[in-house]
């Protein structure tokens, strides 16, 4: 049996993960998560996932549960995410430190073979080109959660040079599914849209992103995993197509067939880049099929959605 450790596995990206890894019997899944953004509802019911609270900034939290299981991966995905929530506890996001350094040290010290790291599109900052590339990192963004993922990065290069603990950085991109948390665009638009309310949307939405659905993100990093490629690597994990804000309301709308209109808000004065769209040519590349359209992710997330208000009717 492999035991791997998910830390942050009660939010979206981590609960998926551990989803389809607990669907290989040869595999212990172990997810550690404090629960402050994340939900004990989004956690696998599966014989092979065990869930543990605690908080991975506080070593002696999680010494213990190193020495009990012996894991041969770590997916360190736990972290303060979502632009507000960044903006607003800035102290939060800086003590995110402290976590990275307990993976690496305790993973350096139990024999774990390699460590998996969710960094962001963040580190590019406001791009200077487009699609943004894995090997150009302007760091021209100040803000704490952009610093973190980039000082993150370094400490998991550093420990490899020094220790040889192996890693995967994974550069996410706006990653979207029916787990995600209301807070995030798509859900928060989707669910605006259902209820024919109005879409506020900041400045002009001119701004563009390009949207991954969940299921693209995760066969990725598994690939990633089960094939050992990338070793000592960073790989951009996201979709190639931009769409502007204004335009992922307008396509929400229509796939829903609702009745909301748009309202348009003062820009956010930071925090909100201009331009977001990955390079995955390695992406794709791992892959090895076509990524879900967006259009397809919406009408996933609306079925999903409708199946929730059937349950609960």
């Amino acid at each position: 049996m492999i035991n791997v450790l998910i830390t942050g596995g009660a939010g979206q990206l981590g609960s998926s993960l551990a989803a389809k890894l607990a669907l290989n019997n040869d595999v212990n899944v172990v997810i550690i998560d404090n629960l402050s953004t994340g939900h004990i509802s989004k956690v696998p019911k599966a014989q092979n996932v065990k869930f543990i609270r605690a908080d991975v900034n506080d070593y002696n939290d999680i010494i213990s549960i190193f020495a009990t299981f012996k894991f041969e991966y770590v997916f360190h995905y736990a972290a303060v995410v979502g632009v507000e929530r960044t903006l607003k506890n800035p102290i939060k996001v800086l003590n995110d430190i402290e976590g990275i350094k307990n993976i690496l040290s305790l993973s350096k010290n139990s024999g774990v073979r390699r460590v998996f790291y969710s960094s962001s599109s963040e580190v590019y900052g406001e791009p200077f080109e487009i699609p943004q590339n894995e090997k150009t990192t302007p760091l021209n963004s100040r803000l704490p959660y952009a610093i973190v993922k980039n000082v993150g990065e370094s400490f998991f290069k550093a420990y490899q040079k020094e220790y040889g603990l192996d890693y995967t950085i994974f550069r996410f991109f706006n990653t979207y599914g029916p787990m995600q948390s209301n807070d995030f665009v798509i859900p928060r638009f989707m669910r605006l849209a259902l209820n024919n309310q109005p879409i506020p949307i900041y400045g002009k939405g001119d701004q563009t992103r390009s949207f991954c659905y969940i299921d693209d993100n995760v066969d990725t990093c598994l690939r990633a995993l089960y094939d050992s490629t990338y070793i000592n690597d960073v790989l951009n994990v996201g979709n190639d197509l931009e769409i502007s804000i204004l335009g992922l309301a307008k396509k929400i709308i229509e796939v829903t067939n609702s009745s909301s209109e748009i309202i348009f808000l003062p820009a956010l004065k930071e925090g909100d880049m201009n331009r977001r769209c990955p390079d995955i040519t390695k992406m794709k590349e791992l892959l090895g099929r076509d990524l879900i359209s967006l259009e397809q992710g919406i009408y996933k997330m609306k079925t999903h959605y409708d199946a929730c208000t059937v349950e609960k009717a």
